[in-house]
């Protein structure tokens, strides 16, 4: 066994997109013209990376512009010359940034990370000056205050009070002096996001754990091998197997490798993404953007910016928040104490002498699991198979909702790996581009996300959107099936529900299109959706073996979804652990000392941390909450979701059928395709019948009565 440096071969870009080209400014840019690829999708061939900066230089100036017009309007304000004004803007630079900012995170390389680190904080710049912007708050702010008597309808309220939320929110009713710095905080903040995202990308791309040899691989089923081999053939090591800390490589490895010392090797790499001690150290930047973002919050009168992020928020407030999340870590944390003493029964059955460490729970929760309920890992993968699960989610939304997928080969991708699919509804009408970009490369943060080219929106005709789901499955070689975990099965699902709450939207601003919802809402959607892999109903159909095309046994299939919370512990420590970091060091004001893994430690040991365990993101490479804003303070919104998503499919329980077309129906019109339409607990509400129930959540993780 070696480690060495995971090489470059798989860094150069794609026939999609080119490195170079001489007509990158004026009206030669690609990002700038109309686009006329098929449903009019960005056109990749023909956009370089030169492009991207005269791009942006240009679509700033322009939204400049227009926001000038509106500003300096003599005419006095309306929802028309204001907001629907404001709605309109801006639209060459939504697409040039979808665009590169969609590049950045799937197939980035040296010249767009140089021009990454060098836009973020100019895009931060010109946030701030447009919601800092007095000309446009004092006609938004006059329409705020007599909107009960602009005859608006639903839709444009909503509309203009998350326009005048914004604008308070990003600093605008303050003085001057304030709204300066607000405005300098933002952009450092941009910068160091991405300098933590691009630090946390290099650490994984610079890692390998060469396996040679059958030694090394003892314990590793064949589709682990497979996928290994086919990574050591991308870094130039053709005849040996590569684990990389991509999640679907390194999890598989520690449940199944019976090597303990390579285990041990491939965690501890794994967990030190972000805390090298060299260039691409985390630690400094941790402590930065907690200043910063603390300072933020003081200047808008908040006690801390955990306060802040969650006014605005269906929690309403970090200690909301926090109530949810200790309810939880008691029971969760005495059933992991339970599983770790059993587990470490089961280690000295097998006359080993060890504590059990943070490497060997996955190894022997799998043997558990397998001794309990004669199921393994391998004999549920020949099952899984990529193309079928995508099958299934798309047969879900199908059965739900009446939209139909239909893969299409003739749009332009900015991979060869993309595959595209247009979407329709029951009659047939277009409802969107749905773009699947699955396999894990050395070019792609790691990780699963959805993200959009277009959102939807119709006030000038009706606008469709483009909408894309991310994944780092591990890829197999030639013509093999990807064969999957039950975990990225899942993922799957949970990623293409938020896809299916982009596509499905149907309003009328870009304001509230789609996933523009609270942070702790947003989820709902996608976790709700999960719900129907593990349905009988789904996984007969679907779930077929990969060479046979044979079901899965119904006896497999009950011992399956039988075991579906075991090491429910632990997940849910791992999960709920980080959660309550995230809340706490925002709750926090730190002085120019603080060391972020003393806090880990001190906290972790106050709260009972097991020793078995580490947190599901230590905060070096904590990519929700310090590479961006976008779940800093909000980690919390996946549990908080799963108490709505938990309570929620008990509607189609309660109603006797998974598909009941009444029970589908609310759910269509009050979530899917409702965007923001309404505060997330009103549109709850107008789904349910009720507030959610949050003794659901325990039940479906199994904890009650933990």
């Amino acid at each position: 066994m070696t480690v060495v440096p995971a090489g470059r071969r798989n860094e150069e870009r794609s026939p999609a997109m080119t490195n170079t080209r001489d007509d990158a400014a004026g009206e030669g840019n690609p990002l700038l013209a109309t686009w006329d690829a098929p449903f009019g999708a960005p056109p990749f061939a023909a956009i370089s990376v030169a492009d991207f900066k005269p791009a942006f230089e240009t679509a700033l100036q322009r939204h400049r512009d227009e926001l000038a017009v509106i500003a300096g309007d003599p005419a006095a304000p309306d929802f028309g010359n204001t907001i629907l004004a404001m709605e309109r803007a801006g639209g060459d630079l939504q697409r040039v940034a979808a665009v590169f900012f969609n590049l950045a995170g799937t197939d980035t390389n040296d010249e767009i990370q140089a021009i990454e680190r060098e836009i973020g904080p100019v895009l931060a710049r010109h946030s701030a000056a447009i919601y800092q912007d007095q000309g446009l708050f004092r006609r938004i702010d006059a329409l705020f205050r007599k909107a009960d008597t602009l005859d608006l309808d639903a839709e444009q309220a909503r509309v203009l009070e998350r326009y005048h939320t914004a604008f308070v929110r990003n600093g605008a009713a303050l003085t001057p002096q304030a709204r300066e710095r607000v405005g300098k905080i933002g952009e450092e903040l941009a910068a160091l996001g991405i300098k933590f995202s691009q630090n946390v990308l290099a650490d994984e791309k610079a890692y390998a754990l060469v396996l040679d040899g059958e030694a090394d691989l003892a314990g590793l089923p064949e589709p682990l091998r497979a996928a290994a081999a086919h990574a050591a053939e991308e870094r130039g090591l053709a005849g040996k197997h590569v684990i990389t800390l991509a999640r679907s490589s390194i999890e598989p490895f520690l449940q199944f490798s019976s090597r303990r010392d390579l285990r041990e090797a491939a965690f501890k790499a794994w967990i030190a993404r972000g805390e090298s001690g060299g260039e691409t150290d985390n630690r400094s930047i941790i402590a930065e953007t907690l200043r910063l973002r603390a300072e933020r919050a003081r200047l808008q009168g908040f006690e801390s910016f955990a306060h802040f992020r969650l006014d605005d928020s269906m929690a309403g407030s970090p200690e909301a928040a926090l109530d949810l999340l200790t309810t939880v870590w008691a029971p969760a944390r005495r059933r992991a104490l339970a599983e770790e003493a059993g587990l470490h029964a089961l280690s000295e059955a097998e006359g080993n002498n060890y504590e059990l460490a943070p490497w060997d729970w996955r190894y022997y929760a799998e043997k558990k699991r397998a001794a309990e309920y004669d199921l393994d890992e391998t004999a549920l993968k020949p099952y899984l198979q990529l193309d079928k699960m995508i099958e299934a989610a798309f047969d879900t939304a199908n059965r739900l909702f009446g939209v139909s997928f239909r893969e299409v080969h003739d749009v332009p991708v900015y991979h060869p790996d993309v595959r595209a699919w247009e979407v329709t509804d029951r009659d047939g009408a277009h409802l969107g581009l749905f773009l699947g970009d699955y396999f894990a490369r050395p070019s792609k943060r790691s990780g699963a996300w959805m993200s959009g080219f277009r959102p939807q929106q119709k006030i000038d005709g009706e606008q469709r959107p483009i909408v894309v789901n991310v994944l780092n499955v591990s890829k197999t070689a030639g013509d093999a099936p990807t064969l999957l975990s039950f975990t990225d099965a899942n993922t799957i699902f949970h990623e293409f529900g938020h896809a299916l709450h982009g596509l499905l939207s149907d309003v009328t601003f870009p304001m509230i299109s789609g996933t523009s919802v609270s942070r702790d809402f947003v989820e709902f959607p996608s976790q709700l959706y999960e719900h129907w892999l593990m349905r009988p109903e789904v996984l007969s159909r679907y779930a077929v073996h990969y060479e046979t095309g044979a079901p899965m046994p119904a006896d497999l299939l009950e011992r399956m979804i039988a075991a579906r919370n075991v090491n429910q512990g632990f997940e849910t420590v791992e999960y709920v652990s980080s959660a309550l970091l995230d809340l706490e060091l925002h709750m926090l004001d730190p002085d120019a000392d603080f060391d972020i893994g003393a806090f880990e430690k001190r906290r972790l040991a106050d709260l009972g941390m097991p020793e078995g365990i580490v947190m599901r993101h230590r905060p070096p490479h904590f990519a929700h909450i310090f590479s961006g804003g976008g779940y800093s303070a909000a980690y919390y919104s996946y549990m908080w979701s799963e108490v709505l998503d938990a309570d929620g499919f008990r509607a189609f329980e309660e109603a006797g059928d998974p598909f009941d077309r009444e029970t589908a129906k609310r759910l269509y019109a009050c979530v899917y395709s409702a965007g923001g339409r309404q505060e997330p607990a009103e549109a709850y509400r107008a789904f349910r019948g009720r507030d959610p129930i949050a003794d659901a959540l325990l039940e479906k993780r199994g904890l009650a009565g933990a």
